[in-house]
């Protein structure tokens, strides 16, 4: 077994899921024991180990490989630490499990993989005297990547910068120089209750909406069809959930869905509100709106231009540029100024499944590009 899969295989074994997805004090939540395990780990490999508060009881790990002279550059390798929740909870999602090639367990893409892969690449650069000369390359474990996205946020505040961040997500080894964004919005609707019996009394908040998610999946979800990216297709509309009224003999008085908008680069959370507006008022619709984010989730795009970003394809032998739908960290901090790009083994496509799994083998070929790229630092 490489060192790459046995601590793959430990930090399955200790959850860390958001505390976002699980009830209160659940011991399960928190990102608190893989953050102080890795710790250890990073420390008797030599590395420069710190913790930073993020929010109580979760810190951002940061372990540091101080270059042999002076420091002209810094890379970030950035994978998170926290795991989203899953209905077998407390079952065998932590309990790791290899069959067929394939590692088992709760964050095994998503992303412990990436942690693996990328604290093992800069244990073994440390080990073997080999170190960049003007290069610092610090390991960044952040917490809460899968809610409010704080620790790169907190990492940012702490004024860390960077010319170059690698995202750890499952990319399935490929190098991902764009992504979109999302913003959740509750859309409410407001009528006026009336008993059953008598509805022409009342003023259905249920209809209204209903015109609503119309308007939204039909009209909106066309206009978007005709705005594309070169690398992420076209910008989405979805309505995930719809609550309102309280028994059939009351007219409801009041309605509320919660949309996902998938945004591409150069849209704006303030442009995106003026659109869904605007074809409300195209139909003669109203409603109240409102983010359900604590802060922006942002997409991304980073030019293959810069020359890190180039390097980093050149080492990955990557041929074309990869755009994907999700969000990530990486665009939090290009957001900052960090040129920042996602890399990592697994499938995003077995991430927050029930039986979430990564190819053993591709955690070996994850280290060992990373291994490549570092060393080709100055």
């Amino acid at each position: 077994m490489t060192k790459t899969e046995k601590l793959l295989r430990d930090l399955i074994a200790l959850p860390s899921v958001n505390p976002a997805f699980l009830p209160a004090k659940d011991p399960h939540a928190g990102e608190h024991r893989v953050a102080e395990f890795l710790a250890s780990v990073a420390a008797r490999a030599g590395l420069d180990v710190e913790f930073q508060a993020v929010l109580p009881k979760r810190s951002n790990l940061l372990a540091r490989l101080s270059p042999a002279g002076t420091a002209r550059q810094r890379i970030l390798l950035a994978p998170h630490l926290d795991t989203v929740g899953g209905p077998e909870i407390p079952g065998a999602l932590f309990s790791p499990r290899c069959k067929n090639g394939r590692l088992f367990g709760r964050g095994a893409c998503d992303t412990k993989g990436s942690v693996s892969a990328m604290l093992v690449a800069l244990m073994e650069l440390s080990g073997s005297g080999k170190r960049p000369a003007q290069t610092e390359i610090v390991f960044a474990g952040l917490v809460d990547e899968e809610s409010g996205q704080a620790g790169s946020r907190a990492l940012l505040a702490a004024n860390v910068r960077a010319d170059l961040a690698i995202v750890g997500e499952p990319t399935g080894l490929r190098v991902v120089t764009a992504h979109k964004g999302v913003l959740w919005l509750k859309l409410e609707s407001h009528g006026r209750a009336a008993h059953g019996a008598r509805p022409e009394l009342g003023l259905n908040a249920v209809h209204a909406m209903a015109r609503i998610v119309d308007a939204l999946e039909t009209d909106y979800a066309t206009q978007l069809r005709r705005r594309k990216h070169p690398l992420l297709g076209h910008p989405t509309i979805n309505v995930g959930s719809i609550e309102g009224g309280t028994q059939p003999n009351i007219v409801p008085a009041r309605c509320a869905i919660a949309i996902d908008r998938r945004t591409l680069p150069g849209e704006t959370d303030a442009h995106v509100l003026r659109e869904i507006r605007a074809v409300l008022r195209k139909r003669n619709l109203s409603a109240e709106i409102t983010s359900l984010q604590s802060a922006p989730c942002l997409p991304l795009e980073t030019s293959s231009k810069l020359p890190l970003v180039a390097g980093f394809l050149r080492s990955m032998r990557q041929r074309g540029l990869v755009g994907v739908d999700y969000f990530s960290d990486a665009g939090v901090l290009a957001e900052s100024g960090i040129p920042s790009v996602v890399f990592g083994p697994g499938d995003i496509a077995q991430a927050h499944t029930p039986d979430e799994w990564i190819e053993v083998s591709q955690l070996g070929q994850a280290k060992d590009r990373l291994v490549r790229f570092l060393r080709s630092l100055p």
